[in-house]
């Protein structure tokens, strides 16, 4: 590199509010606005209390020529609530989306590293695919009920599953079970704090549901399989403000139970639901993972801080 090109570089460092693309010392991408900074690795080796039920090591994921994330390890504790911020298009649905193996449905993803669900390797050879997502379920950002009735988009997924019997070869050979059906719908939706709302309308079509109703509803269908950790992709960003409270509270009620990983655009929200905050920046690296209220008033990287205080993102 010619002086000129090195003093260019180190101008273009020091004016990192002004430059559009740059890369730090291991070629990752920044944007207008950040800092460039070398992530410490004593900065994503947190230990939270409690047993490990998510175990990721040195995940990589490329889309083909892109690489969308870069290196992501970190151990998610069982019942509690992990966010993961950052701005768009940072990596972190495409981390949120390696946890139950979704990325497989994308023909151009290819994924590297290990994630473990209570110390299985998810990644190994002869997963059960169906019955991952079973144990690791996932809400999407826009809710998508079925067009079907409220009761029967609960039952829906245990129905699939072999987990009620129903249906007429079920009546003829006398296995149905119409209580366990009715019991496992009610408690579905009573988790998902949508019962008092609906259940003199249960066979009303769900698509006349709110919106703020349907997302309930969709986390209800994912509770009536009895997973063991929810996904949550934004989960309220199509939501009213009112709605928006209704999920937040029905995620701190869930941790109780469920381990629960939510991406949210709002860092307001993540400090409001989550126990701990993992932060991904541009060039799909994990900068920072901490508990959220260190996350939020004391972080060790000056990108992270830069973040949190709105000077990018």
């Amino acid at each position: 590199m010619s002086q000129t090109d090195t003093a260019e570089t180190a101008e273009n460092a020091e004016t990192a509010a002004t430059a559009t693309n740059r890369t730090d010392s291991h070629g990752v991408s920044t944007t207008a606005g950040e800092t460039v900074e070398e992530t410490r690795p004593e900065w994503t080796s947190y230990e939270a209390g409690g047993e490990t039920k998510l175990a990721v090591d040195d995940l990589d994921v490329h889309y083909g020529d892109d690489h969308a994330l870069k290196g992501v390890s970190m151990d998610v504790p069982e019942r509690s609530v992990t966010a993961l911020i950052g701005p768009s298009g940072c990596g972190k649905s495409t981390f949120l989306r390696c946890l139950n193996r979704m990325n497989d449905r994308i023909r151009a993803a290819s994924v590297d590293g290990t994630v473990e669900v209570d110390g299985e390797n998810i990644y190994q050879d002869g997963v059960d695919l169906v019955e991952l997502r079973k144990r690791v379920g996932m809400v999407f950002q826009s809710p998508n009920p079925f067009p079907k009735s409220i009761r029967e988009n609960v039952s829906y997924g245990p129905r699939k599953h072999g987990d009620i019997e129903t249906g007429l070869l079920a009546k003829l050979t006398g296995r149905a079970e119409p209580d366990r059906e009715e019991a496992l719908v009610e408690r579905s939706l009573q988790r998902a704090a949508l019962w008092d709302e609906v259940n003199d309308r249960l066979e009303d079509n769900a698509l006349g549901l709110s919106g703020g109703q349907q997302q309930r509803l969709c986390i209800a269908r994912c509770l009536a399989v009895d997973p063991e950790v929810i996904l949550m992709d934004e989960p309220a960003s199509a939501l009213d403000p009112i709605a928006t409270s209704k999920i937040e509270d029905l995620i701190e009620d869930l941790a109780r139970d469920y381990t629960v990983v939510v991406v949210t655009h709002s860092m307001q929200q993540a400090a409001r639901v989550s126990d701990q905050t993992a932060v991904f920046l541009t060039g799909g690296e994990l900068v920072e993972y901490d508990d959220t209220e260190k996350i939020f008033e004391n972080p060790e990287s000056q990108r992270v801080e830069d973040y949190i205080s709105g000077k990018f993102g």
